[in-house]
């Protein structure tokens, strides 16, 4: 069990769109979104992405034939978000617990989406039902945000600007807060909201999949610019700023561009916030 003072962040995928494996997506990773968060005996996992499945090996491994209990928190259904559930392990074992906590979708919630992609038949050849643990679906308001708990951890959700709607998640811990905002188009009428929301985070975690000149014929797409992420972090006194939701046509050499583009203008604007690209198996103690 993690000490009640001290956090653990790990990144197990951290790619939008859809998993792109290979020799040249192997030091930032290919899977798509998946991040596990550690606070005390609470397993937060943000996102069901391709990365979900090594976690749940990993979890198994830790575990063994001890039960699991863990909250996955979906930011949206897009599939890039939920693919990799129907390959998560411990949803397989009766003893386990899983509460799904996300977006109410219309017009079959939550549930049915899961459901959709489980189908048993056309999309998958296990159904939802098959899975033996005590899974639960709780739906959150897509448009406005809400404070609420999992176990002594404090959440805080806020909508971001995507088309279909997406929730952006907020931790408070001991020694900060953690904010998630994968895809999120900075810019809107809303960045008064989003500023306030990641307000003096100690890690903020932010969808920058694009540099500045594919931004300009992806307007309205729903995710962010390095360049305007950066100004961002800046802004709302953020301590340390990952790159996430890499894009699918992106190598590691390119964003490693990206990555020195944007050290370069948190030194232009004097700033002291530390950016890093978000990485497959990078771990963070907080």
């Amino acid at each position: 069990m993690i000490e009640s003072s001290t956090a653990v962040l790990r990144f197990w995928g951290v790619r939008g769109s859809i998993p792109t494996p290979g020799p040249s997506t192997l030091r930032y990773g290919g899977n798509t979104t998946c991040v596990e968060l550690r606070i005390g005996s609470e397993i937060v996992v943000i996102d069901a992405g391709s990365g979900i499945r090594a976690l749940g090996g990993s979890l198994v491994r830790e575990f063994g034939a001890k039960p699991i209990s863990l909250s996955v928190l979906i930011t949206h259904t897009h599939w890039d978000h939920i693919q990799g559930f129907p390959f998560f392990i411990p949803a397989f074992g009766k003893n386990n617990r899983i509460r799904v906590i996300g977006p109410q979708s219309e017009p079959d919630g939550l549930k049915g989406v899961f459901e959709k992609q489980m189908d048993g038949s056309r999309c998958f050849p296990v159904t939802l039902g098959m899975m033996s643990a005590q899974i639960s679906f709780d739906h959150l308001d897509k448009d406005q945000g809400i404070q609420f708990e999992i176990g002594d951890v404090k959440v805080t959700s806020c909508p971001t600007n995507h088309p279909g709607g997406c929730l952006a998640y907020r931790f408070e811990t001991p020694a900060g807060g953690i904010a998630f905002l994968s895809d999120h188009e900075t810019g809107g009428d809303d960045e008064l909201r989003i500023l306030e929301f990641i307000k003096d985070a100690k890690i903020l975690i932010a969808d920058a999949q694009y540099d500045a000149s594919e931004m300009v014929a992806r307007k309205g797409w729903g995710h962010g610019c390095t360049d305007d992420v950066v100004s961002l972090a800046m802004k709302a006194g953020a301590e340390q700023l990952y790159l996430f939701h890499h894009d699918p046509t992106h190598d590691d050499a390119f964003i490693d561009g990206m990555l020195e583009h944007a050290k370069g203008l948190v030194c232009q604007f004097g700033s002291l916030l530390q950016v890093q690209a978000a990485a497959e198996g990078c771990e963070i103690s907080i």
